[in-house]
């Protein structure tokens, strides 16, 4: 998973260096960051990405702050000492030294312009909790596979941010050019701020850029905020399967939010063990339910996926605790190991890798490392058409990387079949609305706009589970809905056995490709191995269906959001829901009944004291006698 925060402030390296490069502590003053991080048993930050060679940097060099104030407090070269050093010394004017050593436009001149210059962006990598878990309470091989993984994984995502997403802008966004190269400053981190087990890694990507012809410029982020679920998604799917491969383990997914899509977590980790690890995420719950009611109280709906975020947000800052003092690591991995041997006994703990490769072995023996890029196709566009209407290649992307992470649970990928299905996806399935305008310049493909031709599924009412009231079915719920029918839409057609001397039955989108273009024939496509070569249509679809109902996580198939009785059509939802309105409305009715007796019996109390108070003012004060008449 990723976050990403903005680096504005000049002053913000400082943030970053005192308290992030310290493992999220309180640096004393006046004590060098290589000294306290000796001290404190942390590992140094290191340099990242292509672009490290234009400074003379190399991948995997040790972060010092002076580096670090240079280049994301000043927007310098990391080495601009020496460079100013040697300018100087060859007899070239203070002000030019110092201006050859800037990346770009200087920051004085942005902050001229009453504008705040944006330094870097943050972003923050973590892998699920089943794995921060599986990570704190294994032995030694296994962090260090799930260690390697998760730097494998980000080295991944970067270099897919250079070739796929990175550019610079100049002249406020008019120009544009590719930006393969990125300067990447990663720090890490082994817990939270209540000292409880999380993986992650602060990458700070500086905004700049150098161009082919040697300048340097900023770095265009909107698209890099655009395309930070598709790098989500990307790590997450590479990191998952590296581990699963490597300990023979497979993923489940994880319901957190009833009706929003879940998380695909490692089978065997006991959720108990998961919510012990994520001691921040019930404070955050818990103000979270209270901010989004106030959200539906003033705009009467419930948030949506933006909105969602900056709640979610919202409660992270209003429960953040103060910064603690930093442990090593063998330190921390004896507290955790005490603390949940404390909480689950030891039988659990030293039992939790055996677990995890039971439940991964049975997984995997009905689970097999194929995929059927058509019925993959049908379901990325249907569900980001049902999800969001209008579309990017982005969101396909993303969704492509979600169908392998869910269909395989764990099992390998040939990789680049994420990018076949979601160009397959948009080329059958998809209709594209941008329109080229003549004379001006032609959009690149990432900002192409798409729709699709489906039918999208009624909103249905699901039942409430622990006292809770029915609730709206969500987008997510209705796209899986949609995707699942045509699905089998194509499965039927395909299997029906064609009648004789007539073409065979088959819907438009279910139609086969045409020769040399079949899904088998696919530079990415992986069938059954060992597999017979001639196999009939509906043999191939038969297998395929029953490929896709072994490896397709259950309730998508036959949970709660497919079942017809959860939906308010049924019978017994029918009644519930009347039951529940007889219910509200006698709770109503004997709210305003006790209002009125409560009201009448008030203004009964209040007759007799008024006419006292009138009668007690008509005498004369009996003291003083009768006042002047004013």
């Amino acid at each position: 998973m990723i976050s990403v925060a903005k680096v504005q402030r000049r002053n913000a390296w400082r943030y970053y260096m005192r308290g992030v490069a310290f493992g999220d502590g309180r640096r004393p003053v006046g004590q060098s960051l290589k000294d306290a991080q000796e001290m404190a048993g942390l590992p140094p930050g290191v340099w990242r990405g292509r672009g490290l060679v234009a400074l003379g940097l190399t991948d995997g060099q040790g972060v010092t702050e002076r580096q670090m104030k240079l280049l994301f407090g000043e927007g310098r070269h990391p080495d601009a000492d020496r460079m100013e050093r040697e300018l100087l010394d060859d007899g070239v004017d203070p002000a030019t030294a110092r201006r050859a050593t800037v990346l770009g436009q200087p920051i004085e001149e942005i902050e001229h312009r009453k504008q705040t210059p944006l330094l870097a962006l943050d972003f923050v990598f973590r892998p699920q909790a089943s794995l921060v878990v599986l990570w704190a309470l294994g032995d030694e091989r296994t962090r260090w596979v799930i260690e390697r993984a998760h730097e494998r994984a980000i080295a991944t995502t970067l270099r897919w941010l250079e070739d796929e997403v990175a550019q610079t802008r100049w002249a406020s966004g008019r120009g544009r050019a590719k930006a393969p190269a990125l300067v990447v400053a990663a720090l890490r981190h082994y817990d939270n701020r209540n000292g409880f087990p999380l993986l992650h890694e602060h990458c700070l990507i500086a905004n700049r850029a150098q161009r082919p012809d040697g300048s340097w410029y900023a770095l265009d982020t909107a698209r890099l905020y655009k395309n930070i679920v598709a790098a989500d998604t990307l790590y997450t799917l590479t990191m998952t399967t590296e581990v699963c491969e490597e300990l023979g383990l497979a993923t489940v997914p994880r319901e957190v939010t009833p009706g929003l899509r879940p998380v695909m977590e490692i089978a065997g980790v006991d959720q108990e063990l998961i919510d012990w690890s994520s001691t921040r995420r019930h404070r955050i719950e818990d103000v979270l339910e209270g901010i989004t009611d106030d959200y539906v109280k003033k705009h009467g709906r419930l948030p949506g996926e933006r909105a969602r975020h900056g709640l979610a947000w919202w409660a992270a800052q209003e429960t953040r605790p103060d910064k603690k003092t930093p442990r090593p690591l063998d330190q921390l991995l004896a507290w955790w190991r005490v603390s949940a041997l404390l909480k689950f006994g030891q039988r659990m703990v030293d039992g939790l890798l055996q677990r995890c490769r039971a439940a991964g072995a049975a997984i995997r023996a009905r689970v097999g490392p194929w995929v059927d890029t058509a019925l993959a196709a049908v379901d990325v566009a249907a569900v980001v058409f049902t999800v969001r209407g209008v579309f990017y290649r982005r969101h396909v992307l993303a969704e492509a990387r979600r169908h392998l992470l869910e269909t395989l649970r764990g099992r390998p990928y040939v990789p680049g079949i994420d990018t076949y299905i979601a160009d397959r996806a948009l080329e059958r399935y998809s209709r594209q609305l941008t329109v080229p305008q003549k004379g001006r310049r032609a959009p690149a493909p990432d900002q192409l706009s798409f729709t699709a031709e489906f039918t999208s599924p009624s909103r249905w009412w699901v039942a409430g589970t622990d006292g809770k009231p029915p609730r709206e079915s969500t987008r997510y719920e209705r796209a899986r809905v949609a995707s699942l029918a045509l699905q089998n839409a194509i499965r039927t057609a395909l299997t029906a056995p064609p009648v004789r001397d007539e073409a065979p039955a088959a819907t438009a989108s279910a139609a086969p490709p045409p020769a040399g273009d079949h899904e088998q024939a696919a530079p990415h496509g992986v069938d059954h191995p060992g597999r017979a070569a001639a196999q009939t249509p509906a043999q191939r679809a038969a297998a395929i269906h029953a490929h896709q109902q072994a490896a397709m996580p259950q309730e998508y198939l036959e949970g709660r959001t497919t079942d017809p009785g959860t939906w308010i059509t049924s019978p017994q939802n029918l009644a519930h829901l009347a039951a529940l309105t007889r219910a509200a409305e006698a709770r109503g009715r004997a709210v305003e009944e006790q209002a009125e007796q409560t009201k009448h019996a008030h203004q009964a109390k209040q007759v007799p004291a008024a006419d006292a108070q009138q009668h007690h003012t008509a005498q004369p004060d009996q003291g003083r006698g009768a006042g002047p008449d004013l």
